[in-house]
């Protein structure tokens, strides 16, 4: 179709506004269109329209887009449907869900426009806050050679406007609550769950309604964004009829979900290992887990204590082994007292979820490991997430939330997909000027940063963060996680972190050998010194295979594939030629940039880094990006 045109009709009765819609067609349909959407502007259930405005206007051009996925979610009550509002968007990482709902529930009156809000700090950022943002230019491609109906179609309408706003820059989802007095089901959308309408979202007969775009970005992205949103013509194809209702079959949720996944190139599956491959994406970044001394470690304490630790730390699960290793710890990094949790994942969430309640505020680093996002969900504090390594807006932020009762700021010491280095000294700096807890992850610095390996303190040779939180299952070659720090944190998290005291305690053979790992690495400095030397030579070799990719400090080197598929296509064909490297796709990292992810351990051979080296350049620069 060579020309299109938007018509857009607007109606109002004593100056409040009844109805609203728009249509885009070719120069054929204009006439049909202009007679349904006046008699749509006439027959309202808010009552008849005493003033009509329509405007035609012939559009250059129209993207299109696919529409969302739909589902159907029938609930029983209001207070069902805002509680699956708040379950879509806390998996999609919306942590404050429920706020979001009660901005849509405290409206006194509809809005013609939607409010546009930071998802984070839920600062609205509409310029014009009582008119709000307007999506317009859209419809659904098939009205284009379709007979135009004069009654709303509320769920075409809907997943037009959604699928619109979803593709906006910066976007990461949006709640609707009709405002139609008929119309009880709304919906949800995320990146990760598609388009859920929700049976009901509000009591029937209320006029009260309205919608919230949910922003993440930089402010100077804002622009581009409602421009898009206002101006940009869209026409969305494939808009599916209404699927059946996830009331209907328990388990069809979980295989329609499973389906997509695998559609999309995103399934997981543990497998076993090789022995023959070449691991590069191992943890065990100063080969220690192979360790004659740890394993004998392990084995003695096996025969002494029993294969388990058969009780929590507070009954039966603290051994001579367990004490052992939390005063090797403190020492180790220079804190007054240390203690352990089960695994790094148990002891990111029991520390954060003990230390901040809901009359607490966190502030985290956009790219912080899931462990420290759910640790900051269990805790029900409020918290604010801050543009990657982004020290001025985590200043900006703590200036503005002297409020709070307590301000714990959390960030990875090395993030464990880039492998970028937090600057510790100045995070420490705006912590302390606004009495702030900082916390830091050491997962992936601890054995890797540092003359010693002691990690990032030593490397920037500055102060000690208030807690510091590590694992024993990487450069250390065992299992398990700590926290080490003053002694009053150490005792406050024993008595209050319940991963803690309701799991049962790591088993003493594995406590025994990252004892004895951590032995082994401070007699045996070299090993660090070796991983360096290791990771410079690596890269070297894959610029000379003519990659693009650089040496941060750490023991991690991404190279960057794009597609989840092709990421997975090139890990197969490095195994094929005997090196496993892991594909790492979303939601691990942002969608487009899956990757393949190398860990570089002290134990690797110059030989066999030059080899994998040379196959990962020529298999990655000939993966279509």
């Amino acid at each position: 179709m060579s020309e299109l045109f938007s018509i857009k009709m607007r109606s109002s009765k004593e100056g409040s506004h009844i109805s609203g819609a728009e249509r885009i067609v070719g120069k054929d349909g204009i006439s049909a269109t202009l007679s349904s959407l006046s008699s749509r502007a006439l027959e309202h259930d808010k009552g008849e329209s005493d003033f009509i405005n329509i405007k035609i206007e012939r559009l250059s051009s129209a993207r299109r887009l696919k529409a969302l996925q739909v589902t159907t979610y029938e609930v029983d009550s209001v207070e069902a449907g805002h509680e699956k509002v708040r379950e879509i968007l806390s998996s999609a990482g919306v942590v404050r869900a429920k706020e979001i709902i009660a901005m849509l529930a405290s409206l006194d009156k509809p809005m013609r426009g939607a409010m546009i809000v930071d998802v984070d700090t839920l600062e609205r950022l509409e310029p014009d806050k009582q008119r709000g943002i307007r999506a317009t230019y859209m419809d659904d491609a098939s009205v284009l050679s379709a007979v135009v109906s004069s009654v709303k179609d509320h769920y075409r309408e809907a997943i037009v406007l959604a699928t619109k706003v979803l593709s906006a820059p910066g976007m990461v989802g949006e709640v609707c609550i009709s405002d139609d007095p008929s119309y009880t089901t709304g919906y949800v959308t995320t990146h990760s769950s598609g388009y859920c309408r929700i049976t009901k979202m509000k009591v029937t007969g209320s006029s009260k309604g309205g919608r919230v775009f949910l922003f993440r970005g930089e402010r100077s992205l804002l622009s581009e964004t409602i421009h898009y949103l206002e101006k940009e013509p869209v026409l969305v194809e494939d808009v599916c009829a209404i699927t059946q209702s996830k009331k209907e079959s328990r388990y069809g949720s979980i295989e329609s979900e499973l389906e997509k996944l695998c559609e999309e190139s995103l399934d997981r599956h543990a497998r076993t290992i090789d022995p023959s491959l070449e691991i590069l994406c191992s943890n065990d970044y100063l080969g220690l887990s192979r360790d004659s001394e740890v394993i004998e470690s392990a084995k003695r304490a096996a025969q002494i204590y029993g294969a388990g630790s058969t009780g929590s730390r507070l009954v039966t699960g603290t051994t001579f082994v367990h004490c052992e290793l939390e005063r090797h710890l403190a020492s180790f990094k220079g804190a007054e007292d240390a203690i352990l949790f089960q695994t790094g994942y148990m002891a990111n969430v029991g520390t954060i979820s003990a230390l901040a309640s809901k009359d607490d505020v966190i502030i985290s680093d956009a790219l912080n490991h899931a462990s420290i996002i759910d640790g900051c969900r269990m805790s029900r504090a409020h918290t604010i997430v801050y543009p990657h390594l982004d020290m001025a807006a985590l200043e900006d932020i703590l200036s503005r939330c002297g409020s709070f009762r307590r301000r714990l700021v959390v960030s990875d010491a090395v993030f464990s997909m880039d492998g970028d280095i937090l600057d510790l000294p100045r995070y420490l700096e705006i912590c302390r000027r606004y009495d702030a807890f900082s916390m830091i992850d050491e997962a992936h610095s601890t054995g890797v940063l540092g003359k010693t390996g002691r990690g990032i303190v030593e490397h920037f040779g500055c102060e000690h963060p208030d807690i510091s939180l590590g694992t024993l299952s990487k450069a250390l070659g065992s299992q398990g996680g700590y926290v080490a720090g003053k002694k009053s944190i150490c005792e406050y998290l024993r008595n209050k972190a319940r991963s803690f005291i309701f799991s049962t305690s790591a088993c003493p053979a594995s406590v025994a050998a990252a004892d004895a790992a951590l032995s082994r690495l401070e007699e045996s400095p070299e090993l660090v010194s070796r991983l360096r030397e290791n990771v410079i030579y690596f890269v070297s070799e894959l610029q000379k295979g003519g990659l693009n990719v650089e040496d941060k400090g750490t023991a991690i080197v991404p190279i960057v594939i794009g597609g989840e598929k092709a990421a997975l296509e090139a890990a197969a064909e490095l195994e094929k030629q005997g090196f496993l490297v892991s594909a790492i796709r979303y939601p691990t990292v942002a969608r487009g940039s899956a990757r393949l992810r190398c860990a570089i351990s002290a134990a690797h051979s110059r030989s066999m880094l030059s080899s994998a080296a040379l196959a990962i350049s020529r298999i990655a620069l000939a993966t279509p990006r």
